[in-house]
């Protein structure tokens, strides 16, 4: 449980850090680039850590699926929440069908 709320924490930086300046496209790039690596720096804080503790109890594949996962949660509401775009019905059935992924990579752990 350790390893996925670090996890959360990591992919919200990282969400930040990749897409927070589309929200303020009049700032220059290179400004853009430069705050996005800083917050990047977050993210490894929280990252590098959730993969230590968690590889043992999870594989590597296992820890790289959880993290996609969260990536796709974390993103949908931050796309809802700061973007202010729309959930549409062929986004919500393709989460569904990446949803069915995740849960068929830890069948039969």
């Amino acid at each position: 449980m350790k390893t996925v709320l670090l996890l959360i924490i990591s992919n919200t930086f990282m969400t930040f850090a990749w897409y927070g300046h589309l929200k303020h496209r009049n700032t220059p790039i290179v400004a853009a680039i430069l705050v996005s690596w800083l917050i990047a720096l977050g993210e490894y804080c929280f990252q590098v850590p959730a993969n230590r503790i968690g590889y043992g109890e999870f594989t590597g594949y296992q820890l790289k699926i959880i993290q996609e996962a969260i990536t796709l949660v974390v993103f949908v509401i931050f796309a809802w929440l700061y973007l202010r775009e729309p959930m549409r019905w062929n986004y919500a059935v393709s989460f569904t069908l990446l949803a069915g992924a995740v849960g068929f990579a830890f069948w039969g752990k």
